[in-house]
């Protein structure tokens, strides 16, 4: 199904052609690395994919404000300043070539500068890392049980801390594999989660909280603390920095950091950046509606195909 929705796409717009010069340009003329090839073909598919949702389908009516407006999403959506960097470069190069080819005289990254964004985007962990901290929680320990179930949801779902300290019972589908949330603005959006999630929160939720809940007035809510009340956004930060220092990582890490982690991870491999939108709850990107309606077992496959955990 994802193949298919991709065919699809690549069949829209002459611009893929031109791609696909360029990619065979890079790997035949430059003699590029396979994985430039490779990361430069994806950034470059997304751009496409990004000016196609905007109604640009020819190179003359590429202009500034298109590369800025996806340079912009990129860094909401939570891609790491290096990568970002990184498709500037295979964007600018795209647009040289085509010049340079005689295919257009419109090169519309000649004014823009290599954005610099690492002071204001916050560190993203890779995967080893996320890993690291993911096996520090005691699952000897009611508590590290539910610490371990809370990571878990956080890398595989990337919902936002108020997000998770509100999430139900009610709203995890365990046979779906879905999670509904309720994001800013009460936005209610389903997000796939995988089955290392599921099993511990399963786990948590047969052998821990009943004994929790007994405590206070948990009511519906997933997560409590030892007192039986829901979980604070504060407690979250602690056990995320808690278990960082434990696994040894030095970064400035924090619970929105989990949630860039989990975005990067699948944009950087390879997953569709309006399903990855559509996971993260992002409504309205650099104030571009490019939004299309995307089902629910389409981001299932997204998420299973490209999270490192799906």
């Amino acid at each position: 199904m994802l193949q298919n929705k991709r065919k699809h796409k690549a069949a829209r717009s002459p611009l893929r052609d031109r791609l696909k010069l360029y990619v065979d340009f890079l790997r035949l003329e430059k003699s590029a690395a396979a994985n430039t090839v490779y990361s430069y073909g994806l950034d470059l598919g997304r751009y496409l994919e990004f000016l196609e949702s905007c109604g640009v389908t020819s190179l003359e009516r590429v202009r500034r404000q298109e590369v800025s407006a996806f340079l912009g999403m990129l860094r909401e959506i939570g891609l790491c300043a290096r990568s970002i960097s990184r498709s500037f470069s295979a964007i600018k190069g795209f647009h040289r070539f085509l010049v340079d080819e005689g295919a257009t005289k419109n090169d519309p990254t000649q004014n823009i500068d290599v954005p610099k964004l690492s002071r204001t985007l916050p560190d993203v962990l890779n995967q080893d890392e996320i890993e690291a901290i993911l096996t520090q929680p005691n699952t000897v320990e009611p508590l590290g049980i539910r610490d371990k179930s809370i990571l878990e949801t956080m890398y595989a779902t990337g919902v936002r801390v108020t997000e998770l300290i509100t999430l139900t019972q009610s709203n995890i589908d365990f046979n779906g594999g879905f999670v509904r949330v309720f994001g800013k603005g009460s936005k209610e959006r389903l997000i796939p989660i995988g089955r290392a999630a599921r099993e511990w929160i399963t786990v948590y939720l047969r052998t821990v909280r009943s004994s929790l809940a007994a405590k206070g007035r948990g009511r519906d809510i997933v997560f409590l603390n030892a007192r039986g009340a829901p979980m604070t956004r504060m407690a979250i930060w602690n056990i995320v920095r808690e278990y960082t220092l434990k696994a040894g990582i030095r970064k400035d890490v924090h619970p929105h950091t989990i949630r860039h982690s989990f975005a990067t991870h699948l944009l950087e491999g390879g997953a569709d950046l309006r399903a990855v939108q559509e996971m993260l709850g992002h409504a309205d990107i650099a104030t571009t509606q490019i939004y299309t309606h995307i089902d629910r077992e389409y981001l299932k496959e997204v998420h299973k195909t490209f999270h490192p955990r799906g």
